[in-house]
């Protein structure tokens, strides 16, 4: 029997990166998986991944920032599979500059999908988990929450919110048997670090203490253990995936 076998996940951005990578992970090991994207195409192209590995699977458009649709991605996600086990919020987005050249909308924007995008995601989740008295939270915040970079002012302030937000609903929820948890990634291989000069790449390795950046597939682990009945003791944590960079 699979670690998920007869379990039903939601994973938010799951269009590329981590996000695909979490989806196809969970669904590798038995969960039927609800795939969102911002465009409805994006998320199918996960989907078709999926459906590969014989599990069921439902791709939707959704824009997390708003509440309404992220009550409708959970709606949806129940009358298809009846409940819902596992919620990964790691729909985010970035909007890099300078602090003193950041433009408001820059900054609402980041904030907007990432922080705000999770917290409309949990509340629209959480009458389904406390119903069931199960469940279990996994939201993806980042490193740079912890460290801080250049930059990315917007994009590090509302990953740690996510921390706050996520330590908060952990006690929220402990007495209803939901666990609430996060993962931390550090820089992981993407289309964009693919694509940067192996002079810049060498330079990102010198920084993390393992000496290599990690792949979205790593990230991917440590949400299925924190997702398994493995963790059932184990809220409000952050794990870190990061090779050491905030230790």
């Amino acid at each position: 029997m699979a670690r998920f076998d007869d379990k039903s996940a939601i994973v938010t951005g799951a269009s590329r990166g981590i996000g695909r990578a979490i989806a196809l992970r969970l669904a590798r090991e038995g969960a039927n998986v609800v795939v969102t994207a911002t465009t409805l195409q994006n998320a199918e192209r996960t989907a078709a991944e999926i459906e590969k590995e014989g599990v069921r699977v439902l791709a939707l458009a959704v824009d997390v920032s708003d509440i309404t649709q992220a009550e409708g991605l959970i709606k949806k996600t129940v009358e298809e599979f009846s409940a819902i086990d596992i919620l990964v919020n790691n729909a985010g987005i970035t909007r890099d500059n300078l602090l003193i050249r950041m433009s408001q909308d820059q900054w609402d924007d980041v904030l907007s999908v990432n922080l705000k995008g999770t917290f409309n995601c949990i509340r629209a989740a959480t009458k389904t988990f406390m119903k069931q008295r199960r469940g279990k939270i996994i939201n993806i915040t980042s490193v740079v929450a912890v460290i801080g970079n250049a930059g990315q002012a917007n994009y590090c302030a509302s990953k740690a919110g996510v921390i706050g937000l996520t330590k908060s609903v952990a006690r929220e929820l402990a007495a209803r048997n939901i666990q609430v948890n996060a993962v931390a990634p550090g820089f992981i291989a993407t289309d964009m670090t693919d694509a940067l000069p192996e002079e810049v790449k060498e330079n990102l390795n010198n920084t993390i203490p393992l000496g290599k950046i990690g792949s979205p597939e790593d990230v991917a682990a440590g949400v299925s253990f924190l997702a398994s009945d493995n963790a059932d003791y184990v809220t409000g944590q952050i794990l870190s995936v990061d090779g050491g960079m905030a230790i």
